[in-house]
This record gives C-alpha cells, sequence and structure tokens, in this order.
C-alpha cells in the first residue's frame, strides 16, 4: 500500500512539473521537416518536344448557298505528328501535320449521298499554357485536299461511289482552329478541337453537291517524346 502511494505521489509530481513548466514556457514547439517540393511533372516549358497525335473527327459543314441541302454529321479519324517550341512563358508555338478525314452526309432533292474526303492539314497554333496542365490553342490552318469520295444513294436512280483525285480546281483551304489540351501527366494530353473552313468549296464540278464550308470536331490523345 505505501508502495503505490509513493507511486502515486510521484506522478503527481511529475505531472505537476510538466504543467508548470508550459504554464511558464509555454507549449512546446513541434519542429515539423518538410519534404522539398516536388517538380511539377507538366512544368516542361523549356524544353522542344516532337510528339504522335490522333482522334476522332465528327465532320459536317457550315450551311452553304444552297437551302435546299440538309447536312448531316459524319465520324472520321485525324493522326500525325506535331512539335512544341517554347517561344516565352506562356506562350509557345505548335506546328502540326495531320492525315485528316473530313466531309459529311446530305439529303438533297434528288435523293441523299455521302462525301468522304481526306485531306493533309497543316496547322500552326499558338499555345498558351494557362494553369498547370490547361492549354489554349488557337491559330490558322492550311487544309490540302488529296481524294473525294461520294456515295450516291436512296432516290438516285443508280446507287454507286464517285472516287476523284482531286489534282485541280481549289483544293487548298484556309481553316482557323480553336481549342483545348489537358495533360494527363508528363507525356500524354487530351486534346479537344473545332476547326473550320474559311473559304467556301464549290463542289468540285458534280452537280449533286452544293458550296459549302468544312467543320470539324476532333477529339484525342497526343503523345510527346524527349
Amino acid at each position: 500500500m505505501k508502495k503505490i502511494l509513493l507511486l502515486l505521489a510521484l506522478g503527481l509530481m511529475f505531472a505537476g512539473s510538466v504543467s508548470a513548466q508550459e504554464y511558464y514556457y509555454g507549449p512546446r514547439r513541434v519542429v515539423r521537416h518538410h519534404r522539398p517540393r516536388e517538380e511539377n511533372t507538366h512544368d516542361d516549358f523549356s524544353r522542344v518536344r516532337v510528339g504522335i497525335a490522333g482522334g476522332l473527327n465528327l465532320a459536317n459543314t457550315v450551311s452553304g448557298y444552297d437551302n435546299n441541302v440538309s447536312t448531316g454529321t459524319i465520324a472520321g479519324f485525324n493522326a500525325g505528328l506535331f512539335l512544341d517550341i517554347p517561344l516565352i512563358y506562356p506562350l509557345s508555338f505548335e506546328p502540326e501535320v495531320l492525315y485528316s478525314q473530313k466531309g459529311y452526309s446530305a439529303s438533297t432533292p434528288d435523293g441523299h449521298f455521302t462525301s468522304r474526303e481526306d485531306f493533309i492539314d497543316v496547322p500552326l497554333l499558338a499555345k498558351f499554357h494557362l494553369a498547370p496542365g490547361f492549354n489554349f490553342l488557337i491559330g490558322p490552318q492550311l487544309s490540302f485536299l488529296t481524294n473525294t469520295t461520294n456515295t450516291y444513294s436512296s432516290g438516285f436512280t443508280i446507287t454507286e461511289q464517285d472516287h476523284q483525285n482531286n489534282n485541280n480546281g481549289n483544293n487548298t483551304f484556309l481553316d482557323g482552329v480553336i481549342g483545348v489540351s489537358f495533360d494527363l501527366n508528363q507525356n500524354v494530353e487530351l486534346r479537344a478541337r473545332y476547326t473550320v473552313d474559311f473559304n467556301q468549296g464549290d463542289g468540285y464540278g458534280d452537280s449533286y453537291v452544293p458550296e459549302y464550308r468544312n467543320q470539324v470536331f476532333q477529339i484525342g490523345l497526343g503523345v510527346k517524346f524527349e
């Protein structure tokens, strides 16, 4: 019993001593050792990067001069190469060369047909790094038409496909591009864009095809390399 009382007394004395120290000297400061901040994995601005890109095209037209034609969307794809060239933060220059499928479906007084067009697109884009992992892109694009395939059906007397190698006529277009990209990691980005022709297509000599301007919504991935 005496031993128990003695232990209790010693415990109370120790607790009182600690309490008094906190009263006179304040609570002990806890020193935390902070880990050094990790470098931002998205901050590759100072390096020139080359990459490959590809994705889905949802193509249609901006209304032409023929109000009797109703157009619809068709799916295609795009694929190619790009460079990311830093200029002065937060601006970089991103030129690209892409194979891109465009076109539309159309309902006319003569029947229904689908036009599929193969282009070589050369976007010349200004890229603004607005926030870590988020970029805004805008600029012109040169588009070179290489091939057109028109499929006639549903109302035409003959159902057929007409392949045209577009080696003459107005086959070069000036486009506008606007878009965003999201850096998923240091080497992979998710990209979304809208492109539209500034000059009007003339139907390439086909009496069934009205004048129109291509417009394309694009979504895809870009992969950058060291």
